[in-house]
């Protein structure tokens, strides 16, 4: 099993859930985040304020400080991983600067706490 760490923009969420829906993988944990990439930020993407200070600098050759972000943790099995992330990056492509980015980790075990399955069971 791996787990799939996807950090995309907020406004593709339903379209990514949709699309792990038809793939079989309905269940997903989603985060609202804030973060940045190697580019240190978009100018004027977004405007919001977090605890009181700025998030976004005003003006020619601002940047935000960090960058409102969905993260989705999904669990696929080994032999799915390859269609799952294709099918992210087809629905989350842009070609713009922030589209996201996929993390793909190894997961030893799984155990559903309602009935005690583990592994492959636990996650379909």
């Amino acid at each position: 099993m791996k787990e799939l760490m996807v950090i995309i923009r907020p406004n593709k969420v339903s379209k990514t859930k949709d699309a792990l829906d038809l793939l079989g993988y309905p269940a997903m944990t989603a985060s609202a985040v804030l973060g940045r990439g190697k580019q240190k930020g978009i100018s004027g993407e977004v405007q919001l304020a977090h605890g009181g200070e700025p998030i976004v600098f005003k003006g020619p050759g601002s940047i935000m400080k960090y960058i409102p972000k969905r993260l989705l943790n999904v669990v696929v099995q080994d032999e799915d991983v390859d269609r799952v992330v294709e099918t992210i990056i087809r629905v989350n492509q842009t070609d713009q600067i922030g589209d996201g980015r996929i993390f793909i980790v190894p997961i030893d075990n799984a155990v559903r706490v309602r009935t005690g399955e583990v592994g492959r069971e636990a996650i379909n």
